[in-house]
């Protein structure tokens, strides 16, 4: 029996009409399409930008500190500097926060400079699992164990330990290069004020009197008198000492050194009152290094020398820039009795006498410098850590200079981080 054969369906070929409509339904299909998906993406971009705005609005994660790439944000200076000035309470985090402040910021600069130097320039790293190990001992503390759940916190103290670590192993870094003995000198040394006192000081030496008893007396630089003891010429106090104690030929007396950076603690005033008006006075002053100075100003201002003139060119007061005027002086605005003293009891538009003052910092000086023996010498223990101090910190001082930081912490923000700590207490 033959097998049925299945009848073929002709196919049915669209109107004109139909392909219109149909053309039409797909038209507004990919319109409706195209809509919503600009629709979601607008809703995504504004509710990103919402984020995105919260972020960048965030104080918390501005960056206030940069060392060569590395960012730390205001959250991390904040609770840096709520670590530092734990236990304080607010008065005393309002009345020091600029100085805390500052020293937490050079301290993060401090340790981030260490770490790259160490590893970059040292090949020195703290490996992770002693960084544990020390945070572990910390946990010991049950405010920092409290912290240390805190990401930001967790940072600050693993950098804490990594700089306290590395600060021991960069110093052991330095030790090996030294040798077990040095060529070393023994001296003594003082600074004075001027020529003509270094020049009296050095006769009466000579005639035998005691050069480190006259140093007590007449030294104006209280951190570099008397007896140095024996040091390598790299722990001298500076370049002028220095080459004085390796030149000169011992028992020798050096004849005044200048040295127009040196600090000292004493100044000389000339004072000039123009107008006095119940407890208030208007004056002209001058601070000058030495007494020999002053007088030596004194007797061109009594021959007709310009006060103006001469403040501009020689005085080391802040106000050499006006001419040496000041006005509506008080009792205690300057600072200075030995000031005060003669300023508000001097006949007006005189010049005083050179006005000594012990309470002011002045530049400019003489050295004298007595070497009492050199020669090759064993390092002492103490000398020896000096030494390696010393290298380590030029070593730091270096890296420093040669590393890029920026800070963004002005006035209002230091305010604003110390209000949020004392907040957060």
């Amino acid at each position: 029996m033959a097998k049925k054969e299945k009848k073929a369906t002709p196919e049915r070929t669209p109107t004109k009409h139909q392909l219109s409509k149909w053309q039409r339904q797909m038209k507004i299909r990919r319109i409706v399409i195209i809509a919503a998906v600009v629709f979601l993406v607008g809703i995504s971009s504004w509710v990103g930008y919402g984020y995105y705005k919260d972020y960048k609005n965030d104080p918390m994660r501005e960056v206030m500190i940069e060392v060569d790439g590395a960012s730390f944000t205001m959250d991390y200076f904040v609770k840096a500097l709520d670590a530092s000035t734990q236990g304080m309470n607010s008065t005393i985090i309002y009345q020091y926060g600029n100085y805390y402040a500052n020293m937490v910021a050079d301290s993060i600069v401090d340790a981030e400079l260490l770490r790259q130097g160490a590893e970059e320039d040292l090949g020195i790293e703290i490996a992770s699992n002693e960084i544990d190990a020390k945070l572990e001992e910390l946990k010991e503390n049950p405010e920092i164990k409290d912290r240390l759940d805190d990401k930001v916190y967790r940072r600050l103290y693993r950098d804490l330990v990594t700089a306290t670590l590395l600060e021991e192993k960069v110093g052991e870094h330095f030790d090996p290069g030294l040798n077990a003995t040095m060529e070393q000198a023994h001296t003594q040394a003082m600074l004075v004020e001027s020529e003509e006192v270094a020049t009296e000081l050095i006769a009466e030496v000579e005639a035998g009197g005691n050069f480190t008893a006259l140093a007590e007396e007449f030294s104006c630089n209280s951190s570099i008198r008397g007896d140095l003891g024996w040091l390598p010429e790299e722990l001298m106090p500076n370049t002028l000492i220095a080459n004085a104690a390796f030149t000169l030929t011992p028992p020798q007396l050096s004849q005044p050194i200048y040295d127009g950076a040196a600090g000292k603690d004493v100044g000389y005033w000339l004072i000039e009152v123009t107008e006095a008006q119940n407890e208030t006075i208007n004056a002209q002053v001058m601070l000058l290094g030495s007494e020999a100075e002053a007088e030596r100003i004194k007797a061109q201002l009594v021959g007709g020398g310009n006060f103006s003139a001469l403040a501009g060119n020689y005085s080391q007061h802040e106000s050499k820039s006006e001419g040496g005027k000041l006005e509506g002086l008080e009792r205690g605005d300057m600072g200075s009795i030995a000031f005060d003293r003669v300023a508000f009891n001097t006949t007006l538009n005189t010049v005083s006498e050179p006005v000594k003052d012990t309470l002011v910092q002045t530049t400019g000086g003489y050295w004298l410098v007595m070497v009492m023996d050199r020669g090759e010498r064993e390092l002492e223990d103490t000398v020896r850590e000096e030494l390696i101090d010393k290298r380590y910190n030029d070593w730091r001082q270096e890296w420093a200079e040669n590393s890029t930081i920026e800070t963004h912490l002005e006035a209002d923000k230091i305010s604003w981080a110390i209000n949020r700590v004392v907040q957060g207490r």
